[in-house]
């Protein structure tokens, strides 16, 4: 024991002069804070293209600093710097302390709690640095970019002995003019100067809040205005905690307009360079990219990129001002590799109008409808089919926050609909079902393992995620549809092929990996063939649309979000996958009519177009889509249109009176939860599919859908089996027995009036007998004795005639007998004429009315033209119009038209000189609906036409040969 305590005791104080030692060999050529006024830079960084041909751009490293002297007694106890004007003022140190160091004036140079509290807060996953502003300033001005574990204990070492050699103002000092704020500006006097054009001790309150925030993220926050904006009110914040400021100060400040002016120049693919440079400077430093001589191979696609640009520029200003957009972006990938092929965040970097210097491939939108393939995907995998059958109809959906009730983009709805018309299409209704189906969590768990980065608290979403309601980058947006070209296999994004040192040196290079498969094969090619079906886009789109090209295969989809503020068009063939964002940076509404297809287009077509031309064309794997065995999932809901009789029930035969004979149709009518348990689709059917929180409410949607059918078609639409029998009402043993007493047959009729009387039975009993002369309606009497005394209207000559009575039971079953008679008296039977409607005329009803044209000889010999309407069947003779000293020998009547039935019509005249009124017998007219029914025979099957499943084949598309038709 006495040993191990002299060992311990020696090991001890060995560490300690290593310690010491090695304090004092990284501790010598330490800073003199009032010298510190220049940097030798040895080399600049050059960034090229994948080709090492171009060079896009080249980071200068020459530094733009001016030093500046911090007023003692920043750390006193009052925390509070003298009044007397000074280089730096106080509120930019203020603010510098509450960004980068609260406990800055407390420790030793290591803070133990916020380096634990980092620790933490790594572990949970939120990206937080521990590190004190002292081991920054060791970090930025002092030590190399080695990322290891040496390093680590030098900051740690340097720090402590640049707390131990200077004062705490003096290393705030150092560090105010030594931290680089962006591109070559070193010091706060240089980023003052540069970004706002002013010395620093003219700086506001709000303007030292924003420099503050470079320091942590330079090249982030100055592409990002809304995070840069962010940051700053969060460090006024903290300075109004701290006590720096008051809490009308920090109001003030917050309303202040503090953008930074910013200029770059001789810079090819601006955005993308940016985008790379960032990558740099996260991984070597930002003072090694700026000073270490790097060359940077990129993934870049020169051609490309020039391609993109044209196109993004071309779209803009040939339908910007149409549509009300600005701005547009378009990025490209290659499915197989991940490698950004082209970037474009914006339509031009230099325009500050439209905020050009914001890169939109990187910012967060929502992506509208173009998100559904994600869940959709996902369905696939779960067991759900192309042509499952989901339900669009308006419906609403409870949930715990209140009821939701989506709609289609054109407020219609379709009924049932397979997936595929309903993803083609872009419905709403359908797609919200989805994604209750497949449900929140795999839909969101799917997404990032596509590479989404932004939906990290799952609590944010609910069921208008699939309608674009989370905000994705256009840069992840269009590397997931990657995975989809690359049948499930995803590649993370590379834009940094090689870097080598100022040696020439590789320092880093990207080799292929094998990607990760993150949905079956079957899968991603099941989708891209839904994806590519333009016949199922063509009703929505048109047969040529900017969704397709004329000489290859094809996947795409739009997206619009609401009041049209975004525009989207992603899509992909097996070699590319590219997108295109198009709207406004300030997020104002595009014009009516702007959306994905209409604005993003145009420019993504034009893209691929071209990026294709001279390319071997190249085909999609064709999926194997199984049958389930579940008619639902198979999308075999087919419904049995019959011819029913509506007295019993059963099957019209040829017995059947118009009157009665009812098309119906058949079907079982069910929303999917009926039969599919959402987590277990293709299992059973579940017991009590009304436990689900949605089946009430989808169920009374279909149910609030076929009434709206009913009324507007006609058709009844019956849940229910469809009979087998056929009708045994309307029978011929049923039928009434007729016989006329009176006149007898070919009895002379003298004079114009006649008497007819008919004795009439039926099983049934008889409901009425209708009295005819050649085939135009006379009258009907409906009780015993059946008989009708009328003046033989005058547009029946003199002659034989055929009497008719016909008589109907209370189901209008009939039977009927004719006799001849022979009229004596010759009327004037061409003064009075019903010209149209014909006898025996169908009169289709398009329109509320319809006009009865008259014929009248002499018209001026008369008083007044009648026209009346009787129901055939039972009802009372109604007048249509009077037209009271006509004048025109063809007199014209508007008659509302009834709904539908057989009506007889009649017309009269009355002389002027008091003789006897001129009558004509009843035309009969039968109404229908407007909307002619097709004929259906009893027993015949017919399938609901949406709903056939269709048979998978390879889609050949022959698209119209000029797109600017669309």
């Amino acid at each position: 024991m006495k040993n191990l305590i002299l060992f311990i005791i020696a090991l001890g104080i060995a560490g300690s002069i290593g310690v010491v030692i090695l304090m004092a060999l990284l501790s010598r050529n330490l800073p003199n804070p009032n010298s510190l006024t220049e940097r030798n830079i040895s080399q600049t960084t050059k960034i090229f293209d994948r080709t090492g041909e171009h060079l896009l751009y080249e980071i200068f490293g020459d530094e733009n600093r001016t030093l500046k002297l911090l007023q003692e007694g920043f750390c006193n106890d009052d925390k509070k710097l003298k009044t007397e004007n000074v280089g730096i003022p106080t509120f930019v140190v203020q603010a510098t302390i509450a960004a980068e160091d609260r406990s800055f004036c407390k420790h030793g140079g290591f803070d133990v709690k916020g380096f634990l509290r980092a620790v933490f807060e790594n572990l949970k996953g939120n990206r937080v640095g521990g590190s004190t502003l002292t081991q920054q300033l060791v970090k930025n001005a002092i030590l190399s970019k080695e990322k290891t574990l040496t390093r680590k204990i030098k900051e740690l070492i340097l720090s402590l002995e640049l707390e131990r050699r200077y004062s705490k103002d003096e290393i705030l000092q150092i560090y105010l003019n030594e931290i680089p704020y962006g591109s070559t500006y070193y010091g706060i006097e240089a980023a003052s100067q540069n970004f706002y054009r002013k010395p620093a001790n003219e700086l506001t309150l709000a303007q030292a809040a924003t420099l503050a925030s470079l320091p942590k993220a330079t090249t982030v926050y100055l592409n990002n205005p809304d995070r840069l904006l962010a940051r700053r009110n969060y460090i006024l914040g903290e300075m109004e905690e701290l006590g720096f400021i008051s809490e009308e100060e920090l109001n003030t400040a917050k309303q202040e307009n503090t953008e930074i002016d910013r200029t770059i120049i001789n810079i090819q693919a601006p955005h993308f360079v940016i985008y790379v440079k960032e990558q740099l400077e996260e991984e070597y430093g930002r003072r090694y990219v700026e000073e270490g001589g790097l060359k940077v191979i990129t993934s870049l696609d020169y051609d490309l990129q020039i391609i993109a640009e044209e196109e993004v520029v071309a779209g803009v200003e040939a339908k910007g001002e149409v549509y009300g957009f600005t701005n547009a972006s378009l990025v490209a990938i290659d499915p197989k590799t991940g490698h950004i092929l082209s970037m474009v965040g914006s339509k031009d970097f230099f325009d500050e109008e439209i905020d050009g210097q914001v890169n939109v491939a990187t910012r967060l939108r929502q992506p509208g409808s173009s998100f559904k393939p994600i869940v959709y995907a996902k369905a696939f995998e779960l067991g759900y089919t192309p042509n499952t059958v989901l339900w669009d109809v308006l419906t609403t959906f409870p949930t715990v926050t209140g009821d939701y009730e989506p709609n289609n983009y054109d407020l219609e709805e379709r009924g049932p609909v397979r997936v595929r018309d309903a993803l083609q299409g872009s419905l709403n209704i359908p797609a919200v079902k989805m994604i209750y189906m497949v449900g929140f969590e795999n839909a969101l768990d799917f997404a990032t393992s596509l590479g989404y980065s932004s939906f990290g608290n799952h609590a944010n979403f609910g069921l208008s995620l699939v309608l674009g309601g989370g905000e994705v980058q256009l840069l992840e947006h269009v590397n997931a549809y990657a995975t989809f070209a690359n049948e499930g296999v995803h590649h993370d994004m590379v834009s940094i092929l090689r870097v080598e040192d100022s040696d020439g040196i590789k320092i880093q290079e990207w080799k292929k990996p094998d990607g990760k498969r993150v949905m079956d094969e079957n899968i991603a090619q099941t989708l891209t063939h839904v994806l590519k079906d333009n016949n199922a886009r063509a009703p929505f789109f048109g047969e040529s649309n900017y969704l397709q090209l004329r000489d290859r295969q094809i996947a795409a989809k739009t997206g619009t979000t609401n009041d049209n503020r975004d525009g989207w068009l992603l899509g992909y063939t097996p070699s590319l996958a590219a997108g295109v964002w198009a709207g406004n940076n300030d997020n104002e509404a595009m014009h009516e009519g702007a959306g994905g297809s209409s604005v993003a287009g145009p420019i993504w077509n034009a893209f691929m177009k071209r990026a294709h031309e001279n390319q071997p064309t190249e085909s999609f794997t064709s999926p194997t889509i199984k049958q389930t065995n579940k008619p639902i999932l198979d999308g075999q809901i087919t419904a049995t249109k019959l011819l029913i009789d509506k007295a019993s029930g059963k099957l019209a035969t040829k017995f059947t009176p118009d009157s009665y004979a009812e098309e119906r149709l058949f079907a079982e009518y069910r929303s999917i939860l009926h039969y599919v348990d959402k987590d277990d689709p293709t299992g059973s059917v579940p017991d009590n599919p009304e436990d689900d929180l949605q089946y009430e409410a989808w169920e009374a949607a279909i149910s609030e859908w076929i009434t709206r059918q009913e009324e507007e078609t006609g058709v009844k639409i019956t849940q229910s089996s469809p009979p087998t029998e056929e009708d045994d009402v309307h029978i011929p043993r049923n039928f009434p027995n007729v016989d006329i007493t009176t006149p007898s047959k070919d009895q002379e009729i003298s004079g114009r009036t006649i008497s007819i009387r008919a004795n009439a039975s039926a099983p049934r009993s008889v409901a009425r007998v209708e009295f005819y002369i050649d085939s135009l309606f006379l009258g009907s009497d409906s009780s015993l004795p059946f008989e009708l005394i009328t003046t033989i209207p005058n547009n029946i000559g003199r002659g034989y005639h055929s009497i008719r009575a016909v008589a109907y039971d209370d189901v209008e079953n009939s039977g009927s007998e004719s006799i001849g008679v022979r009229i004596q008296d010759n009327a004037q039977s061409g003064n009075l004429t019903l010209v149209d409607p014909k006898n025996g005329q169908v009169i289709e009803r398009n329109t509320d009315n319809y006009s009865i044209v008259v014929s009248l000889k002499d018209p001026q010999n008369y008083l007044a033209a009648t026209v009346y309407a009787e129901p055939i069947g039972g009802g009372v003779k109604r007048l249509v119009g009077q037209m009271l000293n006509p004048s025109t020998p063809f007199l014209t009547f508007d008659w509302t038209l009834p709904e539908k039935g057989k009506w007889a019509l009649s017309s009269t005249a009355r002389p002027k000189n008091g003789s006897q009124t001129v009558t004509t017998a009843g035309n009969i007219i039968e109404i229908v609906p407007g909307e002619i029914t097709k004929e259906v025979e009893n027993n015949q099957s017919v399938p609901l036409d949406p709903l056939v499943p269709e048979e998978e084949t390879e889609d050949i598309f022959t698209p119209e040969e000029d797109l600017t038709l669309f």
